[in-house]
């Protein structure tokens, strides 16, 4: 079963999947740290993103590892969040994110998180969820992540919202039938208990 879980930035997306995917015990795949390393590299190499996207090593565990470095930390850094939203739009780095993406949720059960995943990567997802959120209060969960000020997070992520949906490749909108799920004014456990009640009845109804 493969539960894909969409949105803009600070919407709650990978805090949520990583809760749902504890709570019933399946595979979180963040797929944002695969863009966010091919952004690390691009900004490391003076080499086309798109090359770089065929070529480098990936392990997604607890800790993210780039050509076998731990970059788990190092592609957080807002630099590299920038230089991840205008990689993304790369269609050669996309092709090849999405192809190894679906190769990895090809078999168990997976949560998997990002802007393109119920509509491109798996759009025959047993759930699909875009989750959305005020933008001044996705913008205020930001700037708390990252210690950075709320106005100018808002400002960036304005930009960032643009280009997500506005890009040829993949754009940034719900997968049909995906439930739309508002989190503003939610607290994050409100929010995976939804999500895991959804997939529940959704196991249950396939059987």
């Amino acid at each position: 079963m493969v539960i894909a879980i969409d949105g803009p930035a600070g919407a709650g997306k990978s805090s949520v999947a990583r809760g749902v995917a504890a709570a019933l015990g399946f595979t979180y795949l963040d797929t944002g740290a695969m863009y966010r390393c091919v952004a690390l590299a691009s900004l490391r190499r003076s080499r086309p993103p798109g090359e770089l996207a065929e070529q480098i090593s990936l392990d997604l565990g607890r800790r993210v590892l780039l050509d076998g470095e731990d970059v788990t930390e190092a592609i957080r850094a807002p630099e590299v969040s920038e230089r991840a939203s205008q990689v993304a739009a790369d269609p050669a780095v996309r092709r090849a994110m999405v192809a190894e993406q679906r190769r990895i949720m090809a078999h168990g059960d997976w949560v998997a998180d990002g802007r393109d995943i119920g509509t491109v990567v798996a759009p025959d997802a047993a759930l699909k969820v875009f989750l959305t959120a005020d933008p001044r209060e996705r913008a205020r969960r930001r700037a708390a992540e990252m210690g950075a000020d709320p106005e100018t997070v808002l400002a960036e992520q304005m930009i960032r919202d643009e280009r997500d949906r506005n890009r040829p490749e993949s754009p940034l909108r719900a997968a049909e039938g995906a439930v739309q799920l508002d989190t503003t004014g939610l607290t994050l456990e409100q929010v995976v208990e939804r999500v895991v009640a959804l997939a529940r009845s959704e196991r249950a109804a396939a059987r």
